[in-house]
Protein backbone atom coordinates (compact mmCIF):
# COMPACT_ATOMS: atom_id res chain seq x y z
CA UNK A 1 0.00 0.00 0.00
CA UNK A 2 1.28 3.52 -0.82
CA UNK A 3 0.40 6.13 1.61
CA UNK A 4 -0.77 9.77 0.88
CA UNK A 5 3.30 10.70 1.16
CA UNK A 6 3.89 8.38 -2.07
CA UNK A 7 5.97 5.12 -0.40
CA UNK A 8 4.89 2.22 1.79
CA UNK A 9 6.38 3.51 5.45
CA UNK A 10 3.06 4.22 7.70
CA UNK A 11 4.42 7.91 8.57
CA UNK A 12 5.55 10.89 6.46
CA UNK A 13 9.50 10.59 6.96
CA UNK A 14 11.94 12.90 6.84
CA UNK A 15 14.61 10.13 4.81
CA UNK A 16 12.11 10.24 2.15
CA UNK A 17 11.30 13.44 1.82
CA UNK A 18 15.31 14.43 1.60
CA UNK A 19 15.40 11.93 -1.31
CA UNK A 20 11.89 13.49 -2.95
CA UNK A 21 13.26 16.86 -2.55
CA UNK A 22 17.14 16.33 -3.69
CA UNK A 23 17.00 13.10 -5.27
CA UNK A 24 19.96 11.52 -3.44
CA UNK A 25 20.62 11.32 0.49
CA UNK A 26 21.44 14.39 2.40
CA UNK A 27 22.92 14.79 5.59
CA UNK A 28 22.53 17.50 7.85
CA UNK A 29 25.78 18.80 10.02
CA UNK A 30 25.23 20.16 13.57
CA UNK A 31 27.74 23.56 14.20
CA UNK A 32 28.02 26.18 17.01
CA UNK A 33 28.17 29.51 15.94
CA UNK A 34 28.12 30.76 19.59
CA UNK A 35 24.96 32.00 20.09
CA UNK A 36 22.73 32.35 23.51
CA UNK A 37 19.07 32.68 24.13
CA UNK A 38 16.99 35.49 25.78
CA UNK A 39 15.95 33.37 28.80
CA UNK A 40 19.40 33.19 29.49
CA UNK A 41 21.10 36.76 29.00
CA UNK A 42 18.35 38.56 30.95
CA UNK A 43 16.71 40.00 28.25
CA UNK A 44 13.52 38.04 29.19
CA UNK A 45 14.71 35.31 32.08
CA UNK A 46 17.81 34.09 33.03
CA UNK A 47 18.74 30.19 34.01
CA UNK A 48 17.41 29.05 30.63
CA UNK A 49 15.21 26.16 30.07
CA UNK A 50 14.74 24.40 32.83
CA UNK A 51 15.00 21.09 30.65
CA UNK A 52 18.65 22.79 29.08
CA UNK A 53 21.94 21.36 28.56
CA UNK A 54 23.22 22.23 24.75
CA UNK A 55 26.02 20.30 25.09
CA UNK A 56 24.24 16.73 25.74
CA UNK A 57 23.48 17.10 22.05
CA UNK A 58 26.22 18.61 20.57
CA UNK A 59 28.75 16.49 18.12
CA UNK A 60 32.40 16.29 19.76
CA UNK A 61 33.52 18.27 16.47
CA UNK A 62 31.28 21.30 17.28
CA UNK A 63 32.13 24.74 19.08
CA UNK A 64 35.26 25.39 21.21
CA UNK A 65 36.04 28.59 19.00
CA UNK A 66 36.37 26.96 15.68
CA UNK A 67 35.19 28.66 12.26
CA UNK A 68 31.78 27.24 10.88
CA UNK A 69 33.91 26.06 7.93
CA UNK A 70 35.83 24.41 10.14
CA UNK A 71 32.85 22.48 12.04
CA UNK A 72 31.61 21.73 8.40
CA UNK A 73 34.83 19.98 7.49
CA UNK A 74 35.22 18.27 10.94
CA UNK A 75 31.45 16.92 10.85
CA UNK A 76 32.12 15.47 7.26
CA UNK A 77 35.15 14.01 8.57
CA UNK A 78 33.16 12.77 11.50
CA UNK A 79 30.09 11.43 9.80
CA UNK A 80 31.98 9.91 6.94
CA UNK A 81 32.26 5.88 8.47
CA UNK A 82 28.45 5.97 9.12
CA UNK A 83 26.31 7.92 6.03
CA UNK A 84 28.92 6.79 3.34
CA UNK A 85 26.64 7.78 0.73
CA UNK A 86 25.80 11.45 1.81
CA UNK A 87 27.74 13.36 -0.33
CA UNK A 88 25.71 16.75 -0.25
CA UNK A 89 25.08 17.97 3.74
CA UNK A 90 22.67 20.79 4.89
CA UNK A 91 24.78 23.20 7.98
CA UNK A 92 22.39 22.55 10.94
CA UNK A 93 23.13 25.51 13.54
CA UNK A 94 21.69 23.86 16.14
CA UNK A 95 23.27 25.14 19.83
CA UNK A 96 21.01 27.78 21.77
CA UNK A 97 18.84 30.52 19.50
CA UNK A 98 20.45 31.17 16.15
CA UNK A 99 18.82 34.07 15.20
CA UNK A 100 19.54 35.29 18.44
CA UNK A 101 21.48 38.45 16.91
CA UNK A 102 22.03 41.49 14.28
CA UNK A 103 21.06 40.88 10.78
CA UNK A 104 25.07 41.74 9.59
CA UNK A 105 26.12 38.47 12.23
CA UNK A 106 23.35 36.12 11.12
CA UNK A 107 24.12 37.09 7.34
CA UNK A 108 28.27 36.46 7.95
CA UNK A 109 27.79 33.18 9.60
CA UNK A 110 25.27 31.97 7.12
CA UNK A 111 26.64 32.66 3.81
CA UNK A 112 29.94 31.12 5.53
CA UNK A 113 28.43 27.89 5.35
CA UNK A 114 26.31 28.57 1.81
CA UNK A 115 29.34 28.92 0.18
CA UNK A 116 30.98 25.81 1.09
CA UNK A 117 31.24 23.75 -2.12
CA UNK A 118 29.16 20.72 -0.57
CA UNK A 119 26.36 22.01 1.37
CA UNK A 120 22.99 22.73 -0.36
CA UNK A 121 21.58 24.53 2.49
CA UNK A 122 20.71 25.74 6.34
CA UNK A 123 18.24 24.52 8.82
CA UNK A 124 18.55 26.82 11.87
CA UNK A 125 17.16 26.67 15.54
CA UNK A 126 15.98 28.74 17.33
CA UNK A 127 13.33 30.34 19.58
CA UNK A 128 9.98 31.78 17.99
CA UNK A 129 10.67 35.21 20.24
CA UNK A 130 14.06 35.92 17.85
CA UNK A 131 12.79 36.45 14.46
CA UNK A 132 11.37 39.86 13.23
CA UNK A 133 10.29 40.67 9.76
CA UNK A 134 14.10 41.31 8.64
CA UNK A 135 15.12 38.20 9.42
CA UNK A 136 12.83 36.53 7.78
CA UNK A 137 13.09 38.37 4.69
CA UNK A 138 16.72 37.80 4.61
CA UNK A 139 15.96 34.01 4.93
CA UNK A 140 13.59 33.96 1.94
CA UNK A 141 16.22 35.98 -0.11
CA UNK A 142 18.64 33.29 0.77
CA UNK A 143 16.27 30.52 0.09
CA UNK A 144 15.77 31.36 -3.57
CA UNK A 145 18.67 29.77 -4.74
CA UNK A 146 19.03 27.20 -1.75
CA UNK A 147 17.50 25.10 0.51
CA UNK A 148 16.44 27.09 3.89
CA UNK A 149 14.63 25.65 6.94
CA UNK A 150 13.62 27.43 10.32
CA UNK A 151 12.84 24.98 13.43
CA UNK A 152 11.35 26.25 16.10
CA UNK A 153 11.19 25.16 19.73
CA UNK A 154 7.99 25.20 20.58
CA UNK A 155 8.17 22.44 23.03
CA UNK A 156 4.69 22.67 24.32
CA UNK A 157 1.30 24.20 23.23
CA UNK A 158 0.09 24.83 26.92
CA UNK A 159 1.14 27.97 28.23
CA UNK A 160 1.22 26.98 32.08
CA UNK A 161 3.50 24.30 30.66
CA UNK A 162 5.69 26.84 29.14
CA UNK A 163 6.08 29.10 32.52
CA UNK A 164 6.98 26.35 34.37
CA UNK A 165 9.47 25.50 32.43
CA UNK A 166 11.17 29.14 32.07
CA UNK A 167 10.78 28.86 28.55
CA UNK A 168 9.93 33.20 28.13
CA UNK A 169 7.23 33.10 25.41
CA UNK A 170 3.78 31.70 25.24
CA UNK A 171 2.36 29.56 22.48
CA UNK A 172 0.65 32.93 20.77
CA UNK A 173 4.32 34.35 20.35
CA UNK A 174 5.19 30.81 18.12
CA UNK A 175 2.23 30.71 16.37
CA UNK A 176 3.21 33.92 14.78
CA UNK A 177 6.58 32.85 14.26
CA UNK A 178 5.34 29.92 12.11
CA UNK A 179 3.37 31.68 10.29
CA UNK A 180 5.57 34.51 9.28
CA UNK A 181 8.16 32.55 8.19
CA UNK A 182 5.64 29.94 6.09
CA UNK A 183 4.06 32.82 4.24
CA UNK A 184 7.54 33.93 3.46
CA UNK A 185 7.89 30.00 1.45
CA UNK A 186 10.68 28.53 4.00
CA UNK A 187 10.09 25.24 5.48
CA UNK A 188 9.44 25.76 8.64
CA UNK A 189 9.89 23.19 11.71
CA UNK A 190 8.58 22.52 15.28
CA UNK A 191 10.33 20.84 18.09
CA UNK A 192 7.74 18.83 20.83
CA UNK A 193 8.71 17.46 24.26
CA UNK A 194 6.79 14.52 25.36
CA UNK A 195 6.18 14.75 29.09
CA UNK A 196 7.13 18.18 30.77
CA UNK A 197 5.61 18.05 34.34
CA UNK A 198 2.11 18.68 34.60
CA UNK A 199 1.13 17.09 31.20
CA UNK A 200 -0.67 13.81 31.11
CA UNK A 201 -1.30 11.45 27.73
CA UNK A 202 -4.96 13.25 27.37
CA UNK A 203 -3.55 16.47 27.22
CA UNK A 204 -0.38 15.90 24.52
CA UNK A 205 -3.33 13.49 22.16
CA UNK A 206 -5.26 16.92 22.30
CA UNK A 207 -2.58 19.19 21.51
CA UNK A 208 -2.12 17.14 18.25
CA UNK A 209 -5.32 19.17 17.32
CA UNK A 210 -3.14 22.51 17.57
CA UNK A 211 0.05 21.24 15.96
CA UNK A 212 -1.87 19.99 13.22
CA UNK A 213 -3.35 23.85 12.77
CA UNK A 214 0.05 25.20 12.33
CA UNK A 215 1.44 25.94 8.48
CA UNK A 216 4.42 22.92 9.55
CA UNK A 217 6.64 21.71 7.30
CA UNK A 218 8.31 19.09 9.63
CA UNK A 219 7.87 18.16 13.31
CA UNK A 220 10.27 16.71 15.94
CA UNK A 221 9.04 15.05 18.88
CA UNK A 222 10.69 13.66 21.75
CA UNK A 223 10.65 12.19 24.66
CA UNK A 224 11.27 14.16 28.21
CA UNK A 225 14.97 13.19 29.40
CA UNK A 226 16.61 14.85 32.19
CA UNK A 227 20.16 15.76 33.03
CA UNK A 228 22.68 16.15 35.29
CA UNK A 229 22.91 19.81 36.50
CA UNK A 230 19.54 21.08 34.72
CA UNK A 231 17.04 23.23 37.43
CA UNK A 232 15.00 20.43 36.08
CA UNK A 233 17.04 17.38 37.52
CA UNK A 234 16.82 19.59 40.74
CA UNK A 235 12.74 19.47 40.29
CA UNK A 236 12.43 15.72 39.76
CA UNK A 237 14.92 15.15 43.07
CA UNK A 238 12.31 17.79 45.31
CA UNK A 239 9.45 16.07 43.91
CA UNK A 240 9.67 13.58 41.63
CA UNK A 241 5.58 12.54 42.06
CA UNK A 242 5.48 15.29 39.16
CA UNK A 243 7.06 13.26 36.26
CA UNK A 244 6.05 10.73 34.27
CA UNK A 245 8.75 8.35 32.61
CA UNK A 246 7.27 5.87 29.90
CA UNK A 247 8.65 2.36 29.32
CA UNK A 248 9.72 2.17 26.08
CA UNK A 249 6.39 0.22 24.90
CA UNK A 250 3.93 2.40 26.43
CA UNK A 251 5.68 5.54 24.93
CA UNK A 252 6.12 4.00 21.32
CA UNK A 253 1.82 2.93 21.80
CA UNK A 254 1.45 6.77 22.72
CA UNK A 255 3.34 7.78 19.82
CA UNK A 256 1.52 5.55 16.96
CA UNK A 257 -1.88 7.05 19.08
CA UNK A 258 -0.33 10.73 18.15
CA UNK A 259 0.77 9.75 14.87
CA UNK A 260 -2.94 8.45 14.10
CA UNK A 261 -4.14 12.38 14.45
CA UNK A 262 -1.42 13.63 13.07
CA UNK A 263 -1.73 16.00 9.78
CA UNK A 264 -0.68 13.30 7.09
CA UNK A 265 1.33 16.12 5.00
CA UNK A 266 3.69 16.61 8.19
CA UNK A 267 7.01 15.09 7.86
CA UNK A 268 8.36 13.68 10.80
CA UNK A 269 11.58 14.34 12.15
CA UNK A 270 12.31 11.82 14.91
CA UNK A 271 10.02 10.60 17.56
CA UNK A 272 12.93 9.97 20.32
CA UNK A 273 16.42 11.22 21.03
CA UNK A 274 19.43 9.94 22.97
CA UNK A 275 22.24 11.30 24.61
CA UNK A 276 25.49 10.33 26.27
CA UNK A 277 24.31 7.66 29.63
CA UNK A 278 26.97 10.40 31.67
CA UNK A 279 24.69 13.18 30.78
CA UNK A 280 21.17 11.26 32.60
CA UNK A 281 20.36 12.04 35.90
CA UNK A 282 17.10 9.74 36.59
CA UNK A 283 15.46 7.08 34.20
CA UNK A 284 16.62 5.91 30.73
CA UNK A 285 15.81 3.60 28.53
CA UNK A 286 19.29 1.89 29.30
CA UNK A 287 21.07 2.37 25.75
CA UNK A 288 18.77 1.63 23.03
CA UNK A 289 19.53 3.62 20.23
CA UNK A 290 17.03 5.43 17.78
CA UNK A 291 17.74 3.08 14.88
CA UNK A 292 16.21 -0.05 17.09
CA UNK A 293 13.44 2.80 18.39
CA UNK A 294 12.63 3.58 14.32
CA UNK A 295 12.16 -0.22 13.65
CA UNK A 296 10.10 -1.07 16.76
CA UNK A 297 7.68 1.86 16.13
CA UNK A 298 7.16 0.29 12.38
CA UNK A 299 6.97 -3.01 14.03
CA UNK A 300 4.30 -1.34 16.36
CA UNK A 301 2.20 0.18 13.60
CA UNK A 302 1.92 -2.77 11.41
CA UNK A 303 0.92 -4.22 14.53
CA UNK A 304 -2.15 -2.54 14.98
CA UNK A 305 -2.84 -1.68 11.77
CA UNK A 306 -2.25 2.11 12.38
CA UNK A 307 -0.19 5.24 9.73
CA UNK A 308 0.44 8.74 10.34
CA UNK A 309 -3.02 10.60 9.94
CA UNK A 310 -5.43 7.53 10.11
CA UNK A 311 -7.85 9.52 12.66
CA UNK A 312 -7.03 13.10 11.58
CA UNK A 313 -10.13 15.17 11.05
CA UNK A 314 -9.47 18.19 8.55
CA UNK A 315 -12.92 19.51 9.81
CA UNK A 316 -11.42 19.80 13.45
Amino acid sequence: MNYPWGDERRYNSYASYFRRLFGHRVQKLSVDAGFTCPNRDGTVGVGGCTFCRNDAFTPSYCGGGKSVTQQIEEGISFHAWRYRKAQRYLVYFQSFSNTYGPIERLRALYEEALRHPQVDGIVIGTRPDCVDEAKLDYLAEVARTHYVAIEYGIESVYDDTLRSINRGHDFATAERAVRMAAERGLHVGGHFILGLPGEDEGQLLEGVEQINRLPLSTVKFHQLQLFRGTAMAAEYDAHPERFRFWTVEAYLELIVSLLERLRPDLIVERFASEAPPRYHHGPTWQGIRNEQLWAMLEKRLIERDSYQGKRFDPMI
